[in-house]
This record gives structure tokens, C-alpha cells and sequence, in this order.
């Protein structure tokens, strides 16, 4: 079963998250399947990224939906991996060229130097006017050097937007998406955010990066395989944790028939006619679940007739 472990570290001001997706991860891959496989660079790209979107959603506990995008110059135009409040989460992206074999992020987004990093909050109690939050990262640290994977990008925003240092580990095939976080939660009166250091600002921070050099020594292959209980104690068995009740993430896609419909109509009864003429159905797939919806001739007129025009429905005695 897929999972989310929080725990905290003991006396220490550092916290972590610990996310395992399988069978929710599989389903969400069986799904788009159904609407053409993306390479492998693409599914393990996908992959870290829906494992630290729910990293993010979990940390933040956010009412509404936090949407992770990365988009640039490659052949991979747009990545995209999106989290509900409860953990459902999908996943989905646009590829316009070939995938070069092996091909890692810079070779995947940000060719030129282009791609750029953003995460969205779209909060479901969102009032009249009210825009969504989003912050936008390049895909370079500060000295422009290419950041080379999705861990690096995010630890390099959250230092950027929140002031926070974060050791994020990430990996994903088809089987399995996972990610371990560690942060340094801030201590109210640091002097060290005035810019003064003293000695207990010196060793909180020497607390986190000796807890943050252990958790980078996890390998891609423990954190596939591994259950999540044998990984904390592999890495962190001197260590006092609380560790709390694990959530449960899960696969889940969003979109309707109403949503199709809506998106069809605001279209116009031209555009949307010219379709049924020259396909004889207009077919819209879902691409993150793959799911297909159809609308014939008779769908179409009836979106674009005002409901006083329609004709009545059967009666009641008509109803078998």
C-alpha cells in the first residue's frame, strides 16, 4: 500500500517525510497507458515528481490543490504532477520530440537554459478575484550552473521562497515513486536570521546537516526496494524519532464529462460543429487518466440550445 510517514526528530528543530508509491504509482501508469505510454526518461521524470508533490502537499497541509510544473526547451515541453489536500494525486506530460536514451533533466527540459520551475496553489475556497499563489524557480542555482535533477531544483526553491534547507531524495521506475525529505524547521529568536550567529545557532545548524549528509547517503536502490521502517533505522538508528500514523496517497484524476463539456462549449457552436462535421464525433482524452469521452451530433446541438427549446422528456407513465 502506498504511504506517507512523518516523523520528527527528538530535541532537534529537523523534520522529515517519507513517501512510498506503489500501487497507487502503477495504476496511475496503467491508466495513461491507455492513451500512449511516455518513454522511460519521461515516467521516472514524472515519477520524482509526484513523489515530492506529495512531500509538498503533506509539509504544507494546504486546503486546495498544489500543482508542480516544470516546463523549458526540450523535447519534454511540460511535466506536470498535481496534489489534492487528501493525497490523490495525477500526473501527466507533453512530449514533443525524441527522448534521448538515459536523458536526465537538462537533456529532457532545459536545453537552452530556458526551463523554469513552478509551484501552484489553488486553494478550493478560492474568493471572487482571488488568484491562485505560484513562485517560479529557474533551472540553475545562483552561480547559473544547471541544476541536474528534480531534487536539486526543489531544494534549490525552497531555500529560495521559504529561507528553508531542505535535503530532498527522490527516485522512481515503473514500479515504485518514493522521496525522503528532511528540513530544518526555523527556531523562533534565531540570531542568525538577524545575520548574527552564535553558539546555539551554530550547532541547530550542525544538527541538520549531519542529519541531512545521512539521509543523502540513501541510495536510489534502498529507496526503491526498501520497506519505509527498514530505511529510517538504516539511516538514522542513533537517532531518537516520533514517527506518526502513515496517510495513505492514492491515484485519483479529476476530470468529467461536465468538465469536457464546459471546455466544448467555451469552444463556441461553430468550432464545435465544424468538429462533428469533419470527424462525425468529436473524441476528447483524458491526459491523465486516459479516460475517453464522446460527443455525437445530437450532444453537440443539445449544448447550444437554451433549455426552453429543448423537447420535454418523457413523462412519468412513459418510464418503464
Amino acid at each position: 500500500m502506498s504511504e506517507l510517514h512523518k516523523f520528527l526528530f527528538e530535541g532537534l528543530p529537523v523534520r522529515g517525510m517519507l513517501v512510498r508509491l506503489d500501487d497507487s504509482w502503477r495504476e496511475a501508469l496503467r491508466r495513461r497507458a491507455g492513451v500512449g505510454a511516455f518513454p522511460v526518461e519521461v515516467r521516472q521524470l514524472l515519477g520524482e515528481m509526484t513523489a515530492a508533490g506529495v512531500l509538498m502537499q503533506g509539509h504544507i497541509k494546504f486546503n486546495g490543490a498544489l500543482i508542480l510544473q516544470i516546463f523549458g526547451d526540450g523535447p519534454v515541453k511540460l511535466a506536470v504532477a498535481e496534489v489534492q489536500p487528501d493525497l490523490a494525486f495525477r500526473s501527466t506530460a507533453t512530449v514533443i520530440g525524441e527522448v534521448p536514451s538515459g536523458a536526465r533533466l537538462e537533456a529532457l527540459l532545459n536545453v537552452h537554459g530556458q526551463g523554469r520551475c513552478a509551484i501552484t496553489l489553488d486553494p478550493r475556497d478560492r474568493l471572487p478575484g482571488q488568484q491562485p499563489y505560484q513562485g517560479v524557480v529557474p533551472l540553475h542555482g545562483d552561480q547559473r550552473e544547471p541544476l541536474q535533477d528534480v531534487s536539486a531544483v526543489l531544494e534549490h526553491y525552497m531555500l529560495q521562497s521559504e529561507q528553508l534547507d531542505t535535503c530532498l531524495v527522490l527516485a522512481a521506475d515503473d514500479e515504485v515513486a518514493a522521496g525522503l525529505l528532511i528540513q530544518r524547521v526555523p527556531v523562533q529568536g534565531e540570531a542568525n536570521l538577524a545575520g548574527r550567529r552564535n553558539e546555539d545557532d551554530i550547532g541547530l545548524s550542525e544538527a541538520y546537516n549531519r542529519i541531512a549528509i545521512l539521509a543523502r547517503t540513501l541510495t536510489r536502490q534502498e529507496l526503491l526496494t526498501l520497506p519505509p521502517a527498514r530505511i529510517l533505522h538504516r539511516l538514522f538508528w542513533e537517532e531518537t524519532l516520533r514517527v506518526f500514523e502513515p496517510q495513505q496517497p492514492r491515484f485519483a484524476c479529476n476530470c468529467s464529462r461536465e468538465r469536457v463539456r464546459g471546455m466544448l462549449h467555451s469552444l463556441g457552436r461553430e468550432e464545435s460543429e465544424s468538429l462533428i462535421a469533419e470527424r462525425g464525433l468529436v473524441e476528447v482524452g483524458c491526459e491523465f487518466c486516459g479516460l475517453q469521452y464522446h460527443f455525437d451530433a445530437v450532444d453537440v446541438g443539445e449544448m447550444f440550445t437554451p433549455p426552453r427549446d429543448q423537447p420535454p422528456g418523457p413523462g412519468p407513465a412513459a418510464v418503464q
